[in-house]
């Protein structure tokens, strides 16, 4: 087996900066609910990705300046954890 990818480099960023998630969810407004709840108030832009081709999924990409990286990792667990949520990425 060939690993095509083995790099263990830390990313590095410098912060502040903006930082995209991709989140799929079951219905768009499910979707925009999970992300008032995650991050309340926070300055953002939400734009829609794809819907899935038997339309059970949306994609949608969210926006938002992160301001470190724990702050960047809290965001990432939340939305996943969040019911409302299938997949971040």
């Amino acid at each position: 087996m060939e690993i095509l990818n083995d790099r263990t480099d830390k990313l590095e960023l410098t912060y502040p900066c903006s930082w995209s998630y991709k989140l799929i969810a079951g219905e768009k407004e499910a979707l925009e609910k999970a992300i008032h709840d995650v991050i309340i108030e926070r300055e953002h832009k939400l734009t829609h990705s794809k819907n899935s081709k038997g339309g059970k999924y949306v994609s949608m990409n969210l926006d938002l300046l992160v301001h470190n990286e724990d702050d960047r990792n809290f965001i990432y667990e939340a939305l996943k954890a969040h019911q409302n949520i299938k997949m971040v990425l």
